[in-house]
């Protein structure tokens, strides 16, 4: 069992920079892919970014590429998420994933693992 714990939320403003952090218990975390996911108020949950179980594969949202950075560090059980740029349309909540397979995948069902979430608004 792998227990997931966001930190880092909180309100900023448009052009701002967030960095969140996803901290894993257990002891399978290095052969776990990881992602970020969020959901706005009224909207389903989307993807946002993923990294593979070594750190060297990532993946973007097209609507944050540019202005987000995943990664991990296995070492420490961790995994985060550079938010700069920051617009409105980021407001949502960031929840980390972690699914039992060594690559990332966009899908919210193929995730195993969930945290409970972080609020991040963006003020305009």
């Amino acid at each position: 069992q792998v227990q997931l714990v966001e930190s880092g939320g909180g309100l900023v403003q448009a052009g701002g920079s967030l960095r969140l952090s996803c901290s894993a218990s257990g002891r399978a975390f290095s052969s776990y892919a990881m992602g970020w996911f969020r959901q706005a108020p009224g909207a389903e949950r989307e993807f946002v970014a993923g990294v593979n179980y070594n750190g060297i594969g990532t993946a973007y949202a097209d609507s944050v590429k540019g202005r987000f950075t995943i990664s991990r560090d296995n070492a420490k059980s961790t995994v985060s998420l550079q938010m700069n740029g920051l617009k409105s349309e980021d407001t949502a909540v960031y929840y980390c994933a972690g699914r039992r397979f060594i690559g990332i995948s966009r899908y919210d069902s193929e995730y195993d693992y969930w945290g409970r979430g972080t609020q991040v608004t963006v003020s305009s």
